[in-house]
């Protein structure tokens, strides 16, 4: 696949960049939209996404570059360069988290009733995401044969095709996942009114599918024989899990 979309004054925009930003403008929409379930006013989540979106990006990137160091050391100024990948999802959620909370402590709002709004717009920018690893040929899992590939649709098949070899179209899962996580949380963003709830769940369904789809990859970020994203997805289910059992304590007490 051609990772350029298309050309501005010589200088070439990447898929890459368009899904990126394709995913931010459709999730801050859906969080105006979603502002309602909440009760929260649409200013304090610009003023919150503002910063946290930018912090959120560089954690993303440090994240990424930490554990490809080896790569990055012989020359320092790719750490800057975006256009050909390098996010990971799990810096952007550490350090977004971190700086959106440090901002509704500020500005005085409940946090947990923006990131409850917020929770859908970032799984249905993190599905968005995932297309722009495909253009990019990355974000794929291992050989597969032409009987297993013949089964997705031509031009996932062509795009699956490097150097040769089919591989397994790994960001198609987690993009078909994210979708799933989405729509499940824009339920409980109606229907569950405890704070907390929707942010939480994004946290332990995406960390569910990210673990078997992580299993399937072969770039993934590793920390001697361990897969780093399988680590902190088993974090983040965890979390989810204690979530569920304080919030069902905290129920049986009242």
């Amino acid at each position: 696949m051609n990772p350029v979309a298309f050309y501005v004054f010589g200088m070439d925009i990447r898929w890459y960049g368009v899904f990126i930003s394709l995913g931010i403008v459709l999730g801050v929409i859906l969080a105006k939209f979603n502002c309602k379930y909440r009760e929260v006013d649409f200013d304090s989540i610009i003023d919150v996404l503002m910063v946290s979106l930018i912090i959120g990006i560089i954690g993303a990137r440090l994240y990424y570059v930490a554990f490809e160091f080896e790569y990055y050391k012989y020359d320092l100024i790719q750490i800057f360069n975006l256009r050909q990948g390098g996010l990971a999802i799990h810096g952007g959620i550490l350090f977004g988290g971190i700086s959106a909370f440090a901002i509704a402590k500020y500005k005085k709002v409940n946090f947990f009733r923006i990131v409850d709004v917020v929770a859908p717009s970032i799984i249905i920018a993190q599905a968005l995401g995932r297309w722009g690893n495909f253009f990019n040929g990355e974000a794929h899992g291992g050989v597969v044969s032409y009987e297993y590939i013949k089964h997705f649709p031509e031009f996932i098949q062509k795009g699956m095709y490097i150097n040769g070899e089919y591989y397994q179209p790994t960001f198609l899962y987690e993009s078909v996942w994210n979708l799933v996580v989405f729509i499940i949380l824009m339920i409980l963003l109606r229907k569950n009114r405890k704070q907390g709830v929707v942010f939480f769940s994004y946290l332990g369904l995406y960390s569910i599918g990210r673990f078997f789809i992580e299993g399937l990859r072969t770039d993934s970020l590793m920390l001697g024989s361990f897969r780093i994203a399988q680590l902190v997805s088993l974090g983040g289910v965890i979390i989810w899990i204690l979530f569920l059992a304080l919030s069902k304590y905290k129920e049986s007490k009242e």
